[in-house]
């Protein structure tokens, strides 16, 4: 029988016999002559046999000239191999190594073609080419529908939310119609509405007000808006087309959804004077609770705005609620009642509209407070003012102002995607607004993003692609050229109950916020606080909170991983007859704490770890930590230090006091000794240097206070590259390689061979494993993990009748001891291996890491 360890395959299917010299093969090489290297030829890793084709290779002989020295006539190739092992040799990688995944495989599995990613690539820039060809009258009807319903909710929303961003309102649709039209082009969403919206209007208002504050009137309110939207616009285009989206993950929905209420409050606090007509009387723009005090300190002095402003706020939420109440009591006129629902906003206008002309149209001085001129046509179509003074000064507000625009645009594109059953491509998403914004520029248009309340109406209308955008920028159009006089007479505090009225949907509601305590405690803490920070503060502050705490958690849950210690719970059937096997289940120790649940320990001396966060850097010390505890917690050290003074005891272990030392020394007495560590490695998606190295520390710690060696058992191994960054720190084989470091990134470059145990000589434990319980691993190569059985079957073939004698089958060693056998019952049907010999201590699952075991029975 061939031992596995003598045969090593190479990468083409053959093997090379490496087996210890024969003595006859020893005589020979005495007499001056070397035994030929046989070459097995085989296909598919098959064994070699007689009847395999082979080619000898006869080196030349030499003269044994002394003791020491044998010049041999080598070939060129075997030079060239010779260098090549001299080389791996030197890198600390032998020749014996186990085969692992390379890189150079890797990439070229992963290097896709470059002419087809290419046109990939262009073609997913332009999603409009799919779905264009297969235009049809019935989308045609659809989008016509749903785009002038949205425009006639547009024109009076973009107005409204202009004068948020401190510009004058055709600057509201500017922003409108340029957005809508180049959406429809490079959209992978059908819902989504671009344009003005009302968080981006109030940052864009905010940063005037600094820039304005800082330089006076040295750039007026637009070149600053439009400055602001291209670099916005720009940042979100390169994200897009670098394929960056991704990035907007790291932001979680409680963050997003804080930020958003803290930014409606802010709004609706902000519009609350100019809806009673007290908005010169104080500063509007100072934080939320500031307004909020003063508007109810001026209530007396609120003028005829008010009747306008209160009246037209309550025939929204009238209409609101009424066209709801008729879909609900009355279904065959739900389509006609959604329809009116949706165009209370334009109703509402309207009618206040005309109210507003009657009451001023005779008056030399308006009576109330109206938008004024609106000039018709695209009056400021040109090239934007930007220049290096310009950029330094709106610099500090640009993170939070692009954080905003694609924010709010992704999180509401992933809405309406899995509300509507499709998924958009977040970075073709980054790239539409970032065009839009750019191109926006041009025609003096500010930053614009998606609309939540816009986007749902469009949803509602029954849109079926993108190209309702351009009817809804028509409409648009139409009302800059046609009806822009009649935008005169428009009450501002109509205006403001519209603002009021949309932003209020924006508030999380108090069911939704309570679903983030039931699920989180700390996210509801993350948007809590970011609703904080938004009323007292500023929404700077309050997006800033997002992310810090969002991101800090995030380290936190990867830096301090839930990790759990295993047990065995037993599940059997309900009934013997079901035929149903008996299977263990491995769940966590402090399970039977909190549950009542029988957690049976693992077996004396045998330590379990599940993992639930890959093993990385910030991690990996608190892990190394976490096992060394609990190995020290459960077993007994091997070395005996009762009897050691205190001065031969090392500095960091003065032992127990005097008084203690007896309890103490029965209590350690009566746990196992150390015999193996098993991880399972199911959830670890990635493994770094920085983990490695702790788990070298880690045996080493084991090691040294088993004062023997320990075995390390991994299962559930997922990828090649953890399965191949766990042999580069000498795991699996089951023994330390000679020559091999016992650190992977060492902070002094010197040899540590002998670190893992100074006091215990390694050679002298390969040679003595049968005396701590384990099994020669060369000895078990070929045997096999037989199929489980049932727990009646078991029964039947065992004589087993308890629970209790549900384990493996000890089996008689040449010295007389009994010892469990490796891979179960001694079954002689055929196996399959399914994992590479060369690393047994891997396994499939946690019962077959424990199946592998060869603990002494009675330790």
């Amino acid at each position: 029988m061939v031992d596995i360890s003598s045969i090593i395959w190479n990468r083409k299917g053959k093997s090379v016999d490496r087996s210890p010299p024969s003595p006859t093969q020893q005589s020979q090489n005495d007499n001056s002559s070397l035994d030929p290297i046989r070459i097995h030829d085989h296909e598919h890793g098959s064994e070699p046999s007689s009847s395999s084709s082979s080619t000898t290779i006869h080196p030349e002989p030499v003269t044994k000239r002394s003791k020491q020295s044998y010049p041999v006539t080598m070939s060129p190739s075997a030079d060239k191999q010779s260098l090549k092992s001299r080389v791996k040799n030197y890198f600390g990688h032998p020749e014996d190594a186990p085969q692992t995944i390379s890189v150079a495989g890797w990439a070229k599995t992963k290097s896709p073609s470059v002419g087809p990613a290419i046109r990939a690539y262009f073609f997913s820039l332009f999603p409009f080419i799919q779905w264009a060809p297969r235009y049809n009258l019935t989308w045609l009807f659809g989008d016509l529908v749903a785009g002038i319903t949205v425009g006639l909710v547009l024109v009076p929303q973009s107005l409204s939310y202009a004068k948020i961003a401190l510009l004058q309102p055709e600057y509201g649709l500017y922003s409108s119609f340029i957005g809508v039209l180049t959406y429809a082009f490079f959209a992978t969403s059908k819902d989504v509405s671009i344009g003005p919206v009302a968080v981006m209007s109030l940052e864009t208002g905010n940063i005037i007000a600094d820039v304005q504050e800082k330089y006076g009137k040295l750039y007026s309110a637009p070149e600053i808006a439009t400055a602001l939207a291209f670099i916005c616009g720009f940042i979100v285009l390169g994200i897009g087309l670098l394929r960056l989206g991704w990035l907007v993950e790291f932001i979680p929905q409680p963050a997003v959804s804080g930020f958003m209420t803290g930014s409606a409050l802010n709004i609706a606090a902000g519009q609350m004077p100019a809806l009673l007509g007290t908005s010169k009387l104080f500063n509007t723009r100072a934080a939320t609770y500031k307004v909020i005090i003063n508007t109810l300190k001026h209530l007396p002095q609120a003028n005829l705005d008010a009747a306008f402003g209160v009246t037209a706020l309550a025939l929204l939420y009238f209409i609101k609620w009424g066209f709801g109440w008729v879909q609900t009591k009355y279904p065959k006129y739900a389509r006609a009642a959604f329809f009116g629902q949706c165009l209370r906003h334009a109703f509402v206008i309207i009618i206040y509209t005309i109210i507003s002309w009657r009451v001023n149209i005779h008056q030399k001085k308006p009576r109330i407070s109206l938008v004024g001129l609106v000039p018709s046509g695209l009056q400021h179509v040109g090239q934007p003012r930007i220049d290096g003074e310009l950029l330094s000064a709106i610099a500090p507000h640009i993170p939070v102002a692009t954080i905003i625009l694609l924010l709010e645009h992704i999180s509401i594109s992933k809405s309406f995607g899995r509300l509507n059953g499709y998924k958009i491509n977040p970075n073709q998403e980054l790239i539409a607004i970032g065009v839009n914004n750019t191109i926006g520029t041009l025609f003096s248009a500010y930053p614009s993003t998606g609309s939540f309340s816009r986007s749902a109406l469009k949803s509602k209308a029954g849109v079926r692609t993108p190209a309702a955008g351009i009817a809804t920028g028509v409409v648009v159009i139409v009302a800059l050229y046609a009806v822009a006089p009649a935008f005169y007479w428009i009450p501002n505090a109509a205006l403001s109950a519209l603002i009021i009225h949309a932003v209020a949907d924006l508030v999380a509601s108090p069911k939704h916020s309570y679903a983030f305590w039931r699920v989180s405690p700390l996210e509801y803490i993350i948007f809590v606080g970011a609703v904080l920070w938004s009323v007292f503060y500023t929404i700077e502050s309050g997006i800033y909170w997002s992310l810090a705490t969002s991101i800090v958690l995030l380290l936190v849950r990867i830096a301090r991983p839930k990790g759990h210690f295993l047990g065995r719970v037993r599940i059997r059937p309900e009934s013997v007859e079901s035929g149903h096997q008996i299977r263990d289940v491995y769940v966590p120790l402090e399970t039977s704490e909190s549950r009542d649940v029988d957690v049976e320990a693992p077996p004396p001396g045998v330590v379990i770890y599940r993992f639930e966060e890959s093993f990385l850097y910030p991690n990996a010390s608190y892990i190394n930590d976490l096992l060394l505890d609990r190995i020290r917690e459960t077993t007994r050290r091997g070395k005996d230090f009762t009897g050691i003074s205190a001065g031969d005891r090392p500095w960091n272990d003065p032992g127990p006091k005097p008084k203690e030392a007896h309890a103490i020394f029965e209590a350690e007495k009566a746990k196992p000794l150390l015999r193996a560590v098993i991880l399972d490695f199911t959830a670890v998606a990635n493994l770094d240097t920085t983990g490695v190295q702790n788990l070298i520390d880690t045996r080493v710690g084991a090691e040294k206070w088993a004062d023997g060696p320990v075995e390390f058992h991994f299962c559930g191994i997922l990828s090649p590259w953890i399965r191949r960054a766990l042999i580069a720190g000498g795991f699996g084989t089951g023994n330390i390689r000679a020559g091999t470091a016992l650190e992977v990134a060492p902070a002094v470059i010197e040899n540590l061979e002998n670190a893992a145990s100074p006091s215990v000589d390694r050679e002298r434990h390969r040679n003595d494993e049968e005396a701590f319980g384990f099994a020669s691993v060369a000895n078990q190569s070929g045997e096999g993990s037989n199929s489980p059985q049932s727990y009646d079957e078991e029964k039947a073939s065992t004589g087993r009748q308890s629970d209790s004698d549900y384990r493996n089958e000890p089996r008689l060693n040449k010295d007389g001891t009994q010892t469990y056998d490796r891979r179960g019952s001694g079954s002689s049907s055929p196996t399959i291996h399914l994992l590479d010999r060369s690393t047994p201590f891997f396994h499939f699952d946690l019962q077959d890491a424990l199946n592998s075991l060869n603990l002494e029975e009675g330790k």
